[in-house]
């Protein structure tokens, strides 16, 4: 449906290179990536707010690259949204319909505004309503206006944990009901709960692009799995151990034995938390993998605690709240973490 070829942009000192993407009818394509790294502006390029200096821009099979933004059929809807402010909800939502000379927008601004919860907010000003509510109007004219594709800046960003919930609920709704959405956003949290298909950006440049799953299990570079919030994620080398159908990942002074089919050379470590043991004493498992560390952190997270370790490098295990309280794992303390072979994941 979208499809975007070596795409390049000079924006003053920022540059965009040789993007490259297709969004299929239907999908929910999400560009993720920290502040400052192009996803803004790689949106507005598709919108046609920007010309591009290189690269094509096809919608439906036709070149759009150089056609007015008018023209596009598409819809963008910012963290803030541009409502304005003098004008009801209605009649934000029917603009667009107007602004093109439809004389009958009663029936699209109504199912739109139903589609999007707002319908009994149509006598509103922008000004009465919460953030949630002010991004539910945007989407509906959206909607009103039949885009092909909605191009989402960041609109989820300046809403409080509720909304944000409300209204991801209603963008996975939207998007199973046949709408096609390019969302960009820095939370990797935001993308994978929406995402059908992520694209992972990195100083101007479209750098991974795959499923949920495959970035978070199999994560490119050591940017994108720190980025996305993957704990334990080191560069090194692997080697092959005579007579053995182990092999030997070498990292900042470890050596971790494990198992995998990678062949010698460079490679990326990956080995979950939750599947670290952490003891005082050494653990007299058959784990092949046994290191003496301290404690230099203790930190909440979603399912109980992260314990960092200092092993040579720092390795984050997973334990409960009863844990930490039974026993009383502190800061500074010495402790022994132990894995298994069948726990590394080997990436050339």
């Amino acid at each position: 449906m979208l499809v975007v070829e070596d795409l390049s942009l000079q924006v003053g000192n920022f540059a965009l290179r040789d993007i490259n993407f297709a969004v299929e009818k239907g999908d929910y394509f999400v560009v993720l990536g920290p502040s400052g790294v192009g996803k803004s502006v790689l949106l507005e390029t598709i919108a046609g707010l920007l010309t591009p200096a290189a690269g094509k821009i096809f919608l439906r099979g036709r070149n759009i690259t150089a056609e007015r933004i008018q023209k596009r059929n598409m819809s963008i809807v910012y963290q803030d949204a541009d409502l304005f402010p003098h004008l009801s909800v209605y009649d934000n939502i029917a603009y667009p319909l107007r602004s093109r000379g439809e004389k009958q927008a009663d029936g699209k601004v109504t199912r739109a505004a139903e589609m999007a919860g707002i319908a009994d907010k149509l006598g509103r000003k922008p000004g009465t309503l919460s953030g949630g509510e002010y991004q539910r109007v945007a989407l509906a004219r959206s909607l009103a206006a039949d885009s092909d594709i909605f191009l989402l800046d960041e609109p989820l960003s300046s809403l409080d944990a509720k909304s944000k919930s409300e209204l991801r609920a209603l963008l996975r709704k939207l998007n199973r009901n046949g709408i096609t959405m390019v969302h960009v956003t820095h939370d990797y949290e935001e993308a994978v709960s929406l995402a059908s298909r992520i694209g992972i950006m990195e100083n101007g440049a479209l750098v991974h692009v795959a499923p949920p799953e495959e970035i978070f299990k199999h994560p490119k570079s050591e940017f994108i799995a720190h980025f996305v919030g993957i704990k334990n994620y080191f560069k090194g080398m692997v080697r092959s151990i005579s007579g053995s159908d182990l092999k030997e990942f070498s990292s900042g002074g470890m050596n971790i034995l494990c198992l995998t089919d990678v062949p010698e050379g460079d490679a990326f470590l990956m080995i979950r938390p939750d599947e670290i043991s952490i003891s005082y004493a050494v653990d007299t498992s058959s784990s092949r993998n046994k290191f003496k560390g301290a404690i230099t952190d203790i930190i909440p997270a979603k399912l109980g605690l992260e314990v960092t370790v200092d092993v040579g490098v720092e390795m984050v295990v997973m334990i409960s709240s009863d844990a930490l309280k039974s026993l009383k794992f502190e800061v500074g303390k010495d402790v022994w973490i132990s894995f298994k072979a069948s726990s590394c994941r080997v990436y050339a």
